[in-house]
């Protein structure tokens, strides 16, 4: 059997050379395997301006659409599982929270070419 030319693991029970960072049972490792950018990213809504006003629109991923909901453009099924945007009033005429209360789930497609005749 040929030899490697790796240098052998320190046992556990050896210190650590100097410099050297402690090792926190692999917990940083764990971490940066959960974080996902998209995942972050979708819980935050941007602002879209169009003729029929200002819009907050926030992406729902793959992973987080878990319920079936039907996009008001084309009047079809949003199954689970299906990546598409919920959009909400900013400018609405009684506030913040009736926006949000009226929030719709549109697929990606038929947001970015709607026609301006809802409201």
């Amino acid at each position: 059997m040929p030899r490697s030319n790796r240098p052998r693991r320190r046992p556990s029970s050896s210190p650590a050379p100097r410099g050297a960072r402690a090792d926190r049972g692999g917990q940083d490792r764990e971490d940066r395997e959960d974080f996902d950018p998209e995942r972050v990213l979708a819980g935050f809504a941007r602002l879209e301006s169009a003729p029929d006003g200002d819009w907050r629109v926030r992406q729902v991923t793959t992973r987080t659409a878990a319920k079936e909901y039907t996009c008001p453009e084309c009047s079809r099924v949003i199954p689970p599982g299906v990546a598409h945007l919920v959009v909400w009033a900013d400018d609405h005429l009684f506030g913040e929270a009736a926006g949000i209360s009226e929030r719709r789930h549109w697929h990606t497609h038929c947001w970015r070419t709607r026609s301006y005749r809802r409201r």
